[in-house]
C-alpha cells in the first residue's frame, strides 16, 4: 500500500499541480443588501463566496458587486454584525443578479464551515462538533498569544509555559492530538514538547474553526482530539486598497504589540502584506512579585500573491516568525523566598538575587529558547467539470535554539531544524441534487536535524500519506455526512554516537557510546466518520456523530533520551509504543429562539494504547534521577474520555446577552488503581457567565459597541496522576473580567475601533493545572509550591482602518 501512495505523489500530483485551467465563461454577481423589517439599505455588509476566497462589501446604498465569476453554482454566504445570516447556493448560469433581505436577531447565528466537510455548509447542517470563533471574538480577548484567546472557547483549554507559550488542549487531548491549520496545511513546529507553542501571528488570523473529535479526515493521523482551522481575511473586492494598523498595551507584562497590513486587487492580481510585532516583560503576581525570565518577542512578516480569476484562483502565501521567550526554571533563594538569576562572578557562573529592575527587563534572561518558523505554502483551486480541483504544496522549516550557558550566552546547546513539505490534491464535486462529495490525497514528508551541541532525540525521516473520500446528502430537514480515509506513516530515526566529551564521533571511535540506536517503524490506520444533522424546527436542531481516529507515535515518545531543559527533566522514550485509536460518539441538542439560545454536547471517547509521560521511581522508592534531573519515561494504556459542554444565552432584549457556559472532561485509564487512574493534564471543569450590552448597534457616532463582565470559573481538579508524584491537586478559582469598546464613526466611515478589557480584575492569586510552571521548585519562604499565574492585567486595543 505504501508504495502506491508514493506512486500516486511522485506521479499524479505533479500532473494535477500543473494542470493548466479549463477556460470558463466569465460573469458577474450584483445586488442589494437590505434589512428586511425596514426595508433600508444596509451599509459594510460582507457578501463573500467560500469557493473563491473572494467576496465584496456593499456601500452606502447597500450595493454589491462581484467580477470575474464562473457560470456555476457557487455557494454565498452574507454576513452583518447583528443580523442573521444568509447561506445559499446562486446559480450564476441562470442569474447575474441576487438581493439579499436580512433579519435583525439576537440569537445565535449561522455561519458557513469547511473544516470536516465535503464542501462550503451552514454550521446547523454538520453533525460534527465545531465552534466558530470570529475576528471580534478574538479582539475582544485579553489574551497574550493566539491560544490564549481561543481558551476562553467550551471544551477549549491551555497547557501554558509562562505568557508566551500556550499549547492548545481539545476536550482534555493535546500535544500532536491537537491539527492546527494555516493557509490550508497543518502548522509543524515541533508541536511534540511541552513548551513548543504555535508559530504562527496572531493577527494574520481573522477566524477559527474548531472541529471537536476525530471527525476531520481532511489531514491525517494526528487529529485525533480535533483541528484548529486558521483562516486569513478575504482578499479585497476588484480595484480596493486597503490595510489597518494595530496596537495593543497590557499592563500586566508591559506588553506592547502592534502590526501594519496592506492589501489590494487590481483586475484580479491580488496582493497583502503584514508586519507584526509583540514584546512583553515579566508578569507579576501577588504571590510571586514578577515571574523571572517569563519576558518574550515575537515579531513576524506574512504575505500574499496571487490571482483571483473566472476559473479559480492561484495564491502564494509566505511568512516568517520568530518568538524568543525565556525559559522559567523558578529558581528561588533558600532563605528570602525570591527569585534568582544566573550570573558570571570572577569568570565562573554564580547567581543574584532578582530585582524589580530585572522584572521590568525587555531583553531576554538566561535561559532562552530562540525559535523561528519559515513557511511559503501554494494553494489552487481549478474549475473542472462540475468540480473543482484544489491543490496545495507547501514548505515549511522550523529552526529551535536553547541557549542556557551564561558563560557563553550566545552558544546555543539544543538546536533542532525540522524540514516539512506539505501536499493535498483533492476534487471537490459541486452541489448537486443535495449531494457534495470530495475525495483526494495528502501527506507529508519530514527531516530533522541535531546542530546543537545537546541532544534529545535522534535525528530523523517521516513519510506520511493518506487518501480519503468525504460525502454528504442533503434530504429535506436532514443532513447526512461520511467519509473514510487509510493513512501510512514511515518514520526512521537515526543513530548517534559520542565520545567522552559527549560530542558527535563514529562507532569506530574506541570512547563512543550509544546515545540513539537506529528504528524504523510503520504505522497505518483507518479513520472514518459518520453521522447526522436534524433539523427537526426552525427552533430545535439535533447531531448525531461516530468517528474514528488513529495517530501514529511521534519522534520525542518513541525516541527521547536526554535532558528536555523547557520541562526541566530527563526524558525517556519508548520504541515499542504502538499507535493510538480512538471511537468517539458525540450527540448535540440545540435551540434557538428570539430570546433564548441553548446548546448540550456530549461525548464518549475510547481510546486504545493511549500515549503518556510518567515519572520514574527509583531502587529506593524515591525519584529516579539521571543527570541531576527527575526521569520521565512514555508509557501507555487503554483510556476513556467523557464528558461535554453546555452552553445557554438569554437574550430578553436584542442588545442583552447573559450568556453561560459548562465545559467539563473526565479522563481516566482503564483499570487502573486510583493513583494511575486519572489521565495527567486533563483540565479542570469551568463554568463562564459574561453579561453582554451591545449598545448603539447602527449609530452615526459609535457602531457595533459592547459593555460586558463576567467571571470564569475553574473547579478543583481532584482527578489527576497521583502515581510517583506526576501531578498534584489544584484548587478552583474564579476570575472576574470586564470590558467596553466599539467603531467610532465619522460621515458613515470607521476611524478606529477601541476595545478595553480587564483580566482577573480582584487579582487572584491562582494555578491552572495545565500551567507547567505549577510544578517549579518549592518556595522555602512561604512553603508554596511553583510558580503562580498572572494577576491583574488591563489591555488596551485600537484597530485603525487604512482605505486608499
Amino acid at each position: 500500500m505504501q508504495k502506491r501512495l508514493i506512486f500516486i505523489i511522485l506521479y499524479i500530483i505533479p500532473a494535477l499541480l500543473f494542470a493548466e485551467p479549463l477556460p470558463l465563461a466569465k460573469t458577474s454577481l450584483k445586488g442589494i443588501v437590505t434589512d428586511k423589517l425596514t426595508g433600508e439599505p444596509l451599509i459594510g455588509v460582507a457578501v463573500y463566496i467560500p469557493e473563491l476566497k473572494t467576496g465584496s462589501v456593499t456601500d452606502d446604498k447597500g450595493s454589491y458587486r462581484i467580477d470575474n465569476l464562473p457560470k456555476t453554482t457557487l455557494t454565498v454566504q452574507v454576513t452583518y454584525v447583528g443580523h442573521q445570516s444568509v447561506i445559499e447556493p446562486v446559480d450564476l448560469r441562470n442569474s447575474v443578479t441576487q438581493n439579499f433581505s436580512l433579519v435583525e436577531s439576537s440569537a445565535k447565528i449561522d455561519e458557513v464551515v469547511v473544516t470536516a466537510t465535503a464542501g462550503s455548509t451552514q454550521l446547523v447542517r454538520t453533525p460534527t462538533p465545531i465552534v466558530i470563533v470570529p475576528h471580534t471574538d478574538l479582539l475582544r480577548e485579553a489574551s497574550t498569544n493566539l491560544m490564549d484567546a481561543l481558551a476562553s472557547q467550551p471544551g477549549i483549554s491551555q497547557i501554558t509555559t509562562g505568557g508566551g507559550i500556550s499549547k492548545p488542549v481539545i476536550r482534555g487531548l493535546g500535544y500532536n492530538r491537537v491539527v492546527v491549520v494555516n493557509d490550508g496545511i497543518r502548522q509543524e513546529g515541533q508541536q511534540w514538547g511541552d513548551e513548543h507553542g504555535i508559530e504562527i501571528d496572531e493577527q494574520a488570523v481573522n477566524k477559527a474553526e474548531i472541529l471537536k473529535g476525530p471527525a476531520s479526515l481532511m489531514f491525517g493521523s494526528d487529529a485525533m482530539a480535533g483541528v484548529i482551522n486558521l483562516f486569513s481575511a478575504p482578499t479585497l473586492p476588484e480595484g480596493k486598497i486597503a490595510g489597518n494598523f494595530y496596537a495593543n498595551y497590557q499592563t500586566n507584562n508591559g506588553l506592547m504589540a502592534y502590526s501594519l497590513d496592506l492589501a489590494g486587487n487590481k483586475k484580479g492580481f491580488i496582493w497583502d502584506l503584514r508586519y507584526s510585532d509583540k514584546m512583553a516583560h515579566d508578569y507579576t503576581n501577588k504571590y510571586d512579585g514578577y515571574v523571572y525570565n517569563s519576558r518574550f518577542r515575537e515579531q513576524a512578516l506574512t504575505g500574499l500573491i496571487g490571482f483571483n480569476k473566472e476559473w479559480g484562483y492561484s495564491h502564494l502565501t509566505f511568512s516568517t516568525y520568530q518568538l524568543t521567550p525565556g525559559i522559567v526554571e523558578g529558581a528561588r533563594d533558600s532563605i528570602s523566598g525570591k527569585f534568582i538569576k544566573p550570573v558570571v562572578v570572577n569568570g565562573v557562573e554564580g547567581s543574584e538575587l532578582v530585582n524589580d529592575a530585572d522584572g521590568k527587563s525587555y531583553s531576554h534572561g538566561m535561559p532562552y529558547q530562540q525559535v523561528k518558523h519559515y513557511k511559503a505554502v501554494w494553494n489552487n483551486s481549478i474549475f473542472i467539470g462540475d468540480g473543482s480541483l484544489k491543490t496545495t504544496l507547501g514548505f515549511q522549516q522550523n529552526r529551535r535554539q536553547e541557549f542556557g550557558d551564561v558563560l557563553n550566552p550566545d552558544q546555543y546547546g539544543l538546536y533542532f531544524l525540522l524540514n516539512t513539505v506539505n501536499y493535498d490534491v483533492h476534487y471537490m464535486l459541486s452541489q448537486k441534487n443535495g449531494w457534495s462529495a470530495s475525495f483526494g490525497v495528502n501527506g507529508m514528508y519530514q527531516h530533522s536535524m541535531n546542530k546543537g551541541t545537546e541532544f534529545l532525540v535522534p535525528e530523523y525521516n517521516l513519510f506520511d500519506a493518506g487518501i480519503f473520500g468525504i460525502a454528504s446528502k442533503t434530504i429535506g430537514r436532514f443532513d447526512i455526512s461520511g467519509g473514510i480515509r487509510f493513512d501510512n506513516r514511515h518514520e526512521h530515526g537515526d543513530d548517534l554516537y559520542l565520545n567522552s566529551n559527549d560530542e558527535k564521533t563514529t562507532v569506530s571511535d574506541p570512547t563512543a557510546y550509544h546515545r540513539f540506536t537506529a528504528f524504523t517503524n510503520n504505522f497505518g490506520g483507518i479513520t472514518g466518520s459518520l453521522g447526522a444533522a436534524w433539523r427537526i424546527t426552525d427552533d430545535f436542531h439535533a447531531k448525531f456523530n461516530l468517528s474514528r481516529g488513529f495517530r501514529a507515535p511521534n519522534i520525542g515518545e518513541l525516541a527521547s533520551n536526554g535532558v528536555h531543559d523547557g520541562t526541566v527533566r530527563y526524558e525517556i522514550g519508548n520504541s515499542s509504543l504502538k499507535p493510538e485509536t480512538s471511537l468517539q460518539a458525540d450527540f448535540q441538542l440545540g435551540y434557538s429562539s428570539r430570546y433564548l439560545s441553548a446548546e448540550v454536547d456530549l461525548f464518549v471517547n475510547r481510546i486504545n494504547n493511549y500515549i503518556f509521560s510518567r515519572k520514574l521511581n527509583s531502587m529506593a522508592g524515591g525519584d529516579s534521577i539521571t543527570n541531576s534531573y527527575q526521569t520521565y519515561k512514555f508509557v501507555s494504556g487503554d483510556a476513556r474520555i467523557m464528558g461535554g459542554e453546555f452552553m445557554l444565552d438569554v437574550h430578553p432584549f436584542d442588545c442583552l446577552h447573559i450568556e453561560n457556559s459548562f465545559s467539563y472532561v473526565n479522563s481516566i485509564q482503564l483499570q487502573q488503581p486510583d493513583s494511575t487512574r486519572y489521565l495527567p493534564m486533563t483540565p479542570a471543569p469551568k463554568w463562564k457567565t459574561d453579561v453582554r450590552l451591545d449598545i448603539l448597534r447602527h449609530g452615526n457616532v459609535l457602531r457595533n459597541g459592547y459593555i460586558n463582565v463576567g467571571v470564569e470559573s475553574y473547579f478543583a481538579q481532584n482527578h489527576f496522576y497521583a502515581a510517583y508524584g506526576t501531578e498534584t491537586r489544584t484548587p478552583g478559582y474564579s476570575l472576574l473580567y470586564a470590558g467596553i469598546g466599539g467603531d467610532i464613526i465619522h460621515k458613515g466611515h470607521t476611524l478606529f475601533s477601541l476595545y478595553l478589557t480587564g483580566n482577573n480584575l480582584t487579582d487572584v492569586a491562582y494555578q491552572s493545572h495545565l500551567s507547567r510552571l505549577k510544578y517549579e521548585d518549592v518556595n522555602n519562604a512561604t512553603g508554596r509550591t511553583g510558580v503562580y499565574n498572572m494577576g491583574r492585567n488591563f489591555s488596551i486595543k485600537l484597530l485603525v482602518p487604512i482605505n486608499l
